[in-house]
């Protein structure tokens, strides 16, 4: 009797399991089925066993491994929203700043607000080349164009990351647009190519003129990041991206993912810490150290 007592309780119990997730189906019927999520604090895609939740869907921050042990040593996953102050940074004669709700658009003439040789020699930012080989630099000179970015004002990090294509993906503080490490399909840069970029770390193309370095730490770059914790520009994922150092500690970040970023306060968060990228501390190809060369960590938008 006691075994058949037993038995009709576990029938019970399945019955009321069974009910109480069918309280969670959508609108077509699919029930809901709860998983496991672990902690993922340092975002290298690896959970904390220790600390975990249930839910239907993968909520932010959490993975569904579980063989991190030491995930960052608790680096918060607070992922607060972008800091408005951080646009403060942009060079307002190129870009122009909107806020619509949850929504960032930010929209480019693509002409940078410092010196270079790429300028036409009539224009007052015109100087000789100073790093640039003058026999390496490509041909054509800075002329206007038209970026426009509309991100999410909290963006959050994606499941998977995304490969960055050819073409812009981001646009600098001085409104010039930001390249990957390429400088064709597959094509990766070279020393040779690499030479013929100013001192901001840019050079002209079929689509303009735009970024693909970090800036040399010499007299007249007087603007962007070079071996500091200055912001570089925004990314098409909505993450900002910093120089090489840490803004609290002065130090090279040594939590970084495989894409550079990590959760942290910077200089304009007031404290909170919120996911953004930093300029990875490694030589590209000597001398040159890459803006950015990984993979797009949150979701990436579409430029117009």
């Amino acid at each position: 009797m006691k075994y058949l007592t037993y038995i009709f309780a576990l029938l019970l119990g399945t019955v009321v399991l069974f009910y109480s997730c069918d309280d969670d189906a959508d609108d077509e019927g699919v029930v809901c089925v709860q998983t496991t999520w672990f902690e993922d604090a340092d975002g290298d895609g690896l959970g904390n066993p220790d600390v975990s939740q249930l839910a239907c869907e993968q909520p932010n921050g959490f993975v569904a491994d579980n063989t991190d042990t030491d995930d960052a040593g608790g680096v918060s996953t607070i992922t607060g929203g972008t800091p408005v102050s951080a646009f403060d940074d942009f060079n307002a004669d190129a870009v122009t700043v909107s806020f619509d709700g949850d929504e960032i658009t930010i929209e480019s003439n693509a002409l940078p607000n410092h010196t270079s040789p790429y300028w036409d020699s009539s224009n007052e930012l015109f100087i000789d080349a100073i790093i640039a080989d003058p026999n390496t630099m490509s041909p054509g000179t800075i002329r206007e164009g038209s970026y426009t970015l509309t991100v999410p004002s909290s963006p959050e990090l994606a499941s998977a990351s995304s490969s960055t294509g050819l073409g812009a993906i981001g646009i600098a503080i001085s409104g010039a647009p930001i390249f990957n490490d390429e400088e064709g399909p597959n094509i990766q840069l070279t020393a040779q190519v690499a030479s013929g970029f100013d001192y901001a770390g840019g050079h002209n193309g079929p689509t303009g003129y735009h970024y693909h370095l970090e800036s040399s730490d010499i007299e007249e770059n007087t603007l962007l990041s070079f071996d500091d914790e200055r912001l570089v520009g925004i990314l098409q994922d909505g993450f900002l991206l910093y120089g090489r150092r840490d803004s609290e500690t002065g130090d090279y970040p040594t939590d970084l993912d495989e894409s550079g970023g990590h959760f942290g306060p910077t200089q304009h968060s007031n404290g909170e810490s919120f996911y953004h990228y930093h300029v990875i501390n490694e030589i590209f190809v000597e001398p040159y150290i890459i803006l950015f060369g990984g993979d797009l960590q949150g979701t990436p938008n579409q430029f117009m």
